[in-house]
């Protein structure tokens, strides 16, 4: 469903020049799930954007369902690619309904029956009619993800893009939103390329994660391989001990990986 070969991003130029990716490659079968993970700066969002066609200065091959894309992007693009975005609350529009939010992608790709696609998408992710004509301050951070997933979803698309889409929720919220995730996923049988820096989330919901440091592609590895700690690259180990919780003593031994060292043990 998506490959991506030799991709790079180099924001400014001359001696100001970051390049915030650096020859990153990867590939995701139809219908799986693919993990990004790092720290934060670590270019995973960059990656994100330049897939989703909101960043258009980078090089190298992106391919979506076999076909390859320019920096500009078509109508029939947007059908089949949508994104969620990390923060449910700035994503919505404050002075739509979610009735006009999820009306608006049906407009705009001139998709009819609204109201029956409407309500069973909101059906679809455990909200209902009951919240159609609310506001966003008038929905919990929960809601407005899940809004924000349907909304993402009523275009039917075949790959979905993930921007840390829990990070700003409350914990006990977390899973139901993972939950609901991986559930819609196994209905529509859909990919997702899932963008985080919590090792949790992405052991839960990826079967193939590529560990991001300074924009390289430092080490791929598959699920089972990160439940076990079965981890090659000195980056990758120093991510899941900093995931365990903090630990002042081991936290100060911590080193600082340079691009020099994460572009030598490229997978």
């Amino acid at each position: 469903m998506l490959e991506i070969e030799n991709l790079n991003v180099i924001f400014g130029t001359g001696e100001h020049a970051i390049r915030a990716v650096n020859n990153a490659s990867f590939f995701i079968k139809t219908g799986d799930s693919f993990g990004l993970v790092g720290e934060s700066g670590s270019g995973k969002s960059t990656i994100l954007t330049c897939v989703s066609g909101l960043n258009r200065i980078w090089s190298g091959q992106i391919r979506v369902n076999g076909k390859i894309q320019d920096y500009k992007r078509n109508r029939q693009f947007f059908s089949q690619v949508q994104i969620v975005f990390q923060d449910p609350y700035g994503s919505l529009h404050p002075r739509f309904t979610v009735d006009q939010t999820l009306k608006e992608p049906l407009i705009i790709h001139k998709m009819g029956d609204y109201n029956q696609r409407i309500s069973r998408v909101l059906e679809e992710v455990g909200l209902g009619n009951q919240f159609r004509f609310r506001f966003p301050h008038q929905l919990s951070g929960g809601q407005r993800q899940r809004v924000a997933i349907a909304r993402a979803l009523i275009l039917e698309p075949k790959l979905l893009l993930l921007d840390e889409p829990t990070s700003a929720l409350d914990v006990s919220i977390q899973a139901e939103v993972l939950n609901l995730l991986k559930q819609v996923q196994y209905e529509r049988n859909l990919t997702y390329l899932l963008v985080s820096h919590n090792l949790a989330v992405v052991s839960h919901m990826c079967n193939d994660i590529a560990v991001m440091n300074r924009g390289c592609i430092v080490e791929k590895l598959n699920k089972k391989q990160l439940q076990h700690e079965d981890l090659s690259h000195s980056y990758t180990k120093q991510l899941l001990t900093a995931s365990k919780g903090f630990d002042r003593q081991i936290i100060d031994a911590f080193k600082d990986f340079d691009m020099d060292e994460s572009e030598s043990n490229l997978v």
